[in-house]
């Protein structure tokens, strides 16, 4: 009978893959030796695979380049990286080796801008996409890189009150915007329309009462995304038809509008289990685009995208110590980590987010299903299931071999949510960081980002020090 924990993955999924596979019983991760990482670092230990980061802007690009050479498509495509994915300068010095664009949502996202910018990492002529509502302080700031006239910005509007305070912040600047659409959300959902950007039909009277006859203003974009993201389902194509049918009666009054931003939404890795066809997706949207265009005679758009967590998640990994089980009644098993779930991969407790999970070491130990719990007195502070089972299967504990076990793929968006240096939870410390790259000779190259919190960071945020 096997009942290894080798023999459970090997049963369940198709393994090894491409980012995994074993060296004897530990886990590989891109080449990248965890056990080693451990011991050098030691545990809780959050991690970015950097090259990662390339590896999924360049796959994209060519999705794109592919499709629309073989459509005979006319229209350019830009790919934009959603800054609130990832703030960090390790990302963003990774992302913009790869003549990408830049999308902001607020306000301190255009100091970050004018930072690599005047670092010359951001290239003179790139754009800068302005999502998100519009406080002053955000549209001074939009208004200070218009005039500052080295990058092209599409401030994208999100309600019609924006505009403007757009144009009188702007002076006498010319002012290139676009117009969100607000989609209509998925039956299931909470509410009916997205609380962002215009509704469909009142997008074309907007234009006409407002911008026609402002010679200082051109729309030149109209932004399309729904919650869900970018899927094969019948909701998504039929949004995104509702867009292409604005995008052509906006389009036949206002000669200044050439793009779509389709925004972000690519789906990343969460299970081993996971299956998406890239490049069917990509060739799907250009044909539906390149269709309607046809049907009413105008030229075919160029495509932005907005890809956040597709650009960044699966560089991201957490490597955690099981430090204790507790046998709490005949059924559940307590494996408690040395972190928190809660504060350090907060969307497992905010949105029941799933990433992939699995043993850093022992894969030749028999295995037991336990639960996980974090380090909090909160009792919400645990993962109890995988996407591909409603149980999490580990080598069986033994508090003579220790157990390490490591999440992947959760690069986006965990560090801001969890308040990346501040309070945390029950004052359980943020792990130490690590930065994974490799040098011209393909070396695998670590730095430490950053140390595990210490007492006197807390101390001195509670205004003890």
């Amino acid at each position: 009978m096997r009942t290894k924990y080798i023999d459970l993955i090997e049963q369940t999924f198709d393994f090894p893959q491409d980012e995994f596979h074993l060296r004897e019983d530990r886990l590989m991760f891109h080449g990248i030796d965890l056990m080693r990482l451990i011991e050098e670092y030691g545990t809780p230990l959050k991690f970015n695979y950097l090259p990662q980061i390339t590896h999924n802007i360049q796959r994209a690009k060519g999705w794109f380049r592919e499709a629309m050479n073989n459509l005979g498509y006319s229209g350019n495509y830009y790919y934009s990286y959603c800054t609130k994915s990832s703030h960090f300068s390790f990302v963003l010095d990774e992302v913009l080796k790869n003549d990408v664009h830049i999308e902001t949502s607020s306000a301190f996202d255009i100091d970050i801008v004018k930072n690599i910018l005047n670092a010359g990492k951001l290239k003179e002529g790139s754009y800068v996409i302005c999502n998100g509502f519009k406080p002053p302080k955000y549209i001074q700031n939009i208004a200070d890189l218009i005039e500052d006239k080295r990058l092209n910005i599409i401030p994208v509007v999100d309600n019609t009150a924006e505009i403007h305070d757009l144009i009188a912040a702007t002076g006498e600047n010319e002012l290139k915007i676009g117009i969100r659409i607000a989609s209509e959300e998925e039956p299931k959902f909470e509410f009916y329309t997205s609380r962002l950007g215009i509704r469909y039909r009142e997008i074309v009277p907007f234009y006409k009462a407002f911008i026609q006859d402002n010679p200082r203003v051109q729309i030149k974009m109209l932004h399309f995304f729904i919650n869900t993201g970018i899927n094969d389902t019948s909701y998504y194509w039929n949004e995104l038809t509702k867009c292409l049918r604005i995008y052509s009666d906006l389009k036949k009054v206002c000669p200044t509008l050439d793009s779509l931003n389709i925004g972000g939404g690519f789906p990343i890795k969460k299970s081993l289990a996971f299956e998406f066809d890239y490049a069917y997706m990509v060739r799907e949207i250009l044909m539906q685009v390149k269709r309607v265009c046809s049907d009413n005679d105008i030229p075919e758009p160029n495509i932005y995208t907005e890809f956040g967590s597709f650009t960044v998640g699966e560089s991201g990994g957490a490597i955690f110590n099981v430090l204790h089980q507790k046998q709490q009644n005949d059924r559940e098993k307590w494996n408690m980590i040395d972190s928190s779930f809660m504060t350090n991969l907060p969307d497992t407790w905010a949105i029941n987010q799933r990433f992939i999970m699995l043993a850093i070491n022992r894969w030749n130990d028999d295995y037991e299903r336990v639960l996980l719990g974090g380090l909090t007195c909160d009792s919400d502070d645990y993962y109890n299931s995988e996407q591909h089972s409603n149980a999490i299967y580990l080598p069986k504990f033994d508090k003579n071999k220790p157990l390490y076990i490591g999440y992947f793929n959760t690069g986006a968006y965990q560090e801001t949510i969890g308040g990346f240096g501040g309070l945390k939870h029950c004052l359980i410390p943020e792990p130490k960081h690590v930065l994974i790259q490799r040098d011209e000779h393909g070396k695998i190259v670590t730095e430490l980002f950053s140390e595990e919190q210490t007492a006197e960071d807390f101390m001195r945020i509670l205004g003890y020090r």
